[in-house]
């Protein structure tokens, strides 16, 4: 099995000219870049729409794409906005920070006007696209269109007659939304087609695209809206509980996330029908497919509805390996990656070992004098084969920023298993970098700050916080050649090089 090595890079996050990394020539020339790096992935986030909190785990859909990500720049050369129109609209002025705000109030608008102007109807690729997607676009095109109609309220505040999707109410809005909804079909249309066409890019400079999903859907979605059948909702598709994670020596109310959980009876009962279809979608924009909270497979934390902590939630079993067996019989084999962290059991890493799929070690945690049971799992002595070494993740603090906040026992004992007392700490997180890339790991993926050796005010998420995440960009310049061929050489170094 070759030894590899990746970036973590969200789409966001890339340089770009109007406020948010999309899929523009920017995203190309990171593509260039990975590829002369020697590397072989780069992981990015989930690629839906973001609601409240921007955060990429909450959706509005788990098929749709972001329309941020539409790149303005192939519009313009398509006819269908000028450059001045682009270059007046406000998105911020920082080049390392995304303007949500600001991103909403003015792409929008653009995106509309390039609609308006596209004759987009008379375009057989746009109708053999609707036609192909119907089964999950007409829903989340009416879906968006109604939110609109309602001044972007949660479904769950619409009407009753559309909010419980009663015939004649479908009816009526899709008449009366019509262009609304053709808006939005026209958005996924270019989403998709441009993804595409990046993704083919990267394939053909021998880089490997790993996606992400979350467990849960948003309660606020297009996917739960149309299919309450598939979740813990009572009659008025109001959620009888929701997920989160217990309470621990990280958050003593543990953590509320309020998506609505599975029913995991009604699914096994259609042979898990939605799921097959979520991950055969997967496998269609990535290349590897890394899915969030794995040991939700095992056992999910369940909390009653209405509660504001994570105190009251237990434990409920979940599908376990009968899903993942039934998904090799219906689609074959493909890549995925099991995000293992957190509050492991010896029943998650029995389903892990069992799916065969590699699980997640990250250094960061090797170190914690809190947790020292299960911190000896992260320890790169004992990484096996079959599993994806990271310094850090999104969720985490930059190892800048972690070894700075750590206790100065934690700092020590990190010292001390570099066997590294003289390294100056402004250097030591190379040191770091390169004890994850000699291990033993298949494969080791490193978020670019890391490399760029950021603290963490350049952090991509602190969870259970708001409006302070998803922020961050890198920018054009920080791509360097003297870092790339800083990364090269490491590569090189733990024979990780990316040889096609």
């Amino acid at each position: 099995m070759n030894r590899a090595a990746g970036i973590l890079l969200p789409i966001a996050s890339l340089p770009s000219k109007y406020g948010i990394g999309c899929f523009s020539q920017s995203a190309y020339d990171f593509v260039d870049w990975l590829k002369e790096a020697g590397q072989t992935y780069w992981q990015i986030l989930p690629l839906g729409p973001t609601s409240y909190g921007d955060s990429p785990y909450q959706s509005f859909s788990t098929y749709a794409g972001n329309p941020y990500f539409i790149s303005l720049e192939a519009l313009v050369e398509e006819g269908v906005l000028t450059e001045e129109e682009c270059e007046e609209a406000d998105f911020g002025s920082k080049k390392n920070d995304i303007n949500y705000e600001k991103m909403y109030k003015n792409r929008y608008p653009l995106l509309r006007k390039a609609y308006e102007r596209s004759d987009i109807s008379k375009d057989p690729d746009y109708r053999h696209f609707v036609a192909d997607n119907e089964w999950w676009l007409s829903d989340y095109a009416l879906f968006m269109a109604v939110k609109e109609r309602f001044g972007g309220k949660p479904w769950t505040e619409w009407a009753e007659d559309i909010r419980l999707r009663w015939g004649n109410a479908m009816d009526y809005y899709r008449r009366e939304l019509y262009f609304d909804i053709e808006f939005q079909q026209y958005m996924q249309f270019k989403f998709f087609s441009q993804w595409k066409a990046l993704r083919e890019y990267a394939n053909g400079k021998g880089i490997r695209i790993v996606g992400d999903i979350p467990i849960y859907v948003a309660m606020d979605s297009a996917d739960t809206w149309s299919h309450p059948e598939l979740f813990q909702l009572d009659r008025d598709n109001v959620p009888t509980a929701v997920a989160g994670c217990p309470p621990d020596g990280f958050s003593a109310d543990g953590q509320l996330w309020g998506n609505p959980l599975y029913r995991w009876e009604y699914h096994k009962q259609t042979g898990y029908d939605w799921w097959m279809t979520r991950m055969w979608f997967c496998f269609q924009l990535y290349d590897i497919v890394r899915i969030d909270h794995f040991r939700g497979f095992d056992e999910y934390y369940s909390i009653p509805y209405g509660e504001e902590t994570a105190v009251k939630g237990h434990w409920e079993k979940g599908p376990g390996i009968d899903l993942f067996r039934r998904m090799e019989q219906r689609l074959g084999w493909h890549e995925v990656i099991a995000e293992d962290l957190g509050y492991v059991t010896d029943s998650v890493r029995q389903l892990v070992r069992d799916s065969g799929f590699p699980g997640m070690k990250v250094l960061e945690f090797a170190f914690d004098s809190r947790d020292s049971g299960s911190a000896s799992d992260y320890f790169p002595h004992n990484y096996t084969e079959n599993c994806i070494a990271y310094t850090g993740t999104h969720d985490n603090e930059t190892i800048v920023g972690w070894f700075k906040s750590i206790s100065p026992e934690e700092r020590e004992m990190a010292r001390n298993y570099l066997c590294n007392h003289d390294t100056p700490e402004k250097e030591l997180y190379k040191s770091f970098i390169a004890l994850v890339m000699r291990s033993v790991a298949k494969t080791c993926i490193i978020p670019i700050q890391d490399y760029l050796g950021y603290d963490n005010s350049c952090r991509t998420n602190k969870p259970s916080t708001l409006g302070i995440n998803w922020r961050w960009r890198v920018r054009e310049k920080e791509l360097s050649d003297a870092l790339q061929k800083e990364i090269l050489a490491v590569t090189k170094r733990y024979g990780r090089m990316n040889w096609d």
